[in-house]
């Protein structure tokens, strides 16, 4: 994902692998990032030091731009407490970051008709990496 497109832009990830065998320069990364198991989903905004994250662990998550209809379904079945607010306030940014932080991460079902593969880039035709829009389907299929 190049920085330019990607700013303030509204980025989901996914953590697909799991906690053995992990550099700890990593799992401290992912625990910034509040993905501590695996099927654990966050929203972060696409920030230059978030990019750099992301780069950093993309062996072990999936990430993508998020569209309106997933992060509101993501919202109605997985949020953990009732939500004052909607998927287009928060694309707008008119909500209170600190409510919204408490939601996270979004505790996700493993997908229907699993991974393409846990070791494998996206662009190699597996399930890690930037996946772009695509990360919507995963999300979909995972609610």
């Amino acid at each position: 994902m190049k920085n330019k497109e990607a700013k303030n832009k509204l980025v989901a990830v996914v953590r697909i692998r799991g906690r053995v065998n992990v550099r700890g320069s990593i799992t401290e990364t992912l625990k910034r990032l509040n993905l501590k198991r695996v099927s654990n989903c966050t929203i972060i905004k696409a920030t230059d030091s978030y990019m750099g994250m992301l780069n950093k662990c993309s062996n072990y998550v999936a990430y993508g731009e998020i569209d309106p209809e997933t992060l509101g379904k993501l919202l109605e079945n997985r949020a953990k407490k009732q939500i004052p607010f909607k998927s287009k306030e928060v694309f707008e940014s008119k909500y209170d970051s600190e409510e919204f932080k408490e939601l996270l991460p979004f505790r996700l079902h493993p997908p229907t008709h699993g991974y393409k593969s846990t070791k494998l880039g996206f662009a190699q035709g597996g399930s890690l990496g930037y996946m772009g829009k695509d990360i919507n389907k995963l999300i979909n299929r995972m609610i």
